[in-house]
């Protein structure tokens, strides 16, 4: 191939142009010596454990944001925001955002949503004016304990295509991967300790 052929051009000489009898082209792309074939590929996204598990959590959130997004008109952030607060009662926003795995932009976003709809309530933290303490109000422990039954129910139709017998495995194994992605993220991001 040219590389000082136009791009257009050097794009279709990628393809292959045979006629079959019809006389259409198949659009097969021609082996060429500069992209390996799909059994060269060193990296095979869907072998990818970490891409397997990002479609897998993409795929589940959306679906799972189906059951809260149009009735309580509430994104990701907010559910996480709601349900940690749910579970745990008070807490601040780092806590959550620590808990929860959320960016503390994402997590201060989805707190003024949630407070604008008067279901997140904020009280000063008199140790640390810097932070406050979140819960949920009365209307938001409402939203919380309608959700839980549908979120639950999500759960087990989710598992459902999981033996009983391999579910206690795929836990402990998810709990690993958790553990590990969590140590290998925190020593990226601070090589040899800081030093």
């Amino acid at each position: 191939m040219d590389p000082s052929a136009p791009r257009g051009m050097r794009q279709r000489n990628m393809i292959d142009t045979t006629k079959d009898s019809s006389g259409l082209t198949d659009g097969r792309e021609s082996a060429s010596p500069m992209s390996p074939g799909p059994s060269d590929a060193a990296l095979k996204l869907e072998e990818f454990l970490p891409y397997k598990l990002n479609v897998c959590s993409n795929q589940v959130s959306q679906a799972l944001s189906r059951i809260y997004a149009d009735r309580y008109k509430i994104g990701v952030p907010e559910w996480r925001v709601l349900v940690t607060l749910g579970e745990f009662g008070m807490m601040t926003a780092k806590a959550i955002g620590s808990h929860s795995c959320m960016h503390k932009t994402k997590v201060s976003r989805a707190v003024a949503l949630l407070e604008r709809r008067k279901l997140v309530a904020r009280r000063a933290n008199r140790a640390d004016l810097r932070e406050a303490f979140l819960s949920l109000t009365p209307a938001g422990r409402d939203v919380y304990n309608e959700l839980a039954p549908s979120a639950l129910g999500f759960a087990e139709q989710l598992l459902a295509v999981v033996d009983a017998a391999d579910r206690a495995a795929l836990d402990r194994a998810l709990k690993k991967l958790i553990e590990r992605s969590s140590q290998i993220n925190a020593d990226i991001a601070n090589p040899r300790g800081g030093r």
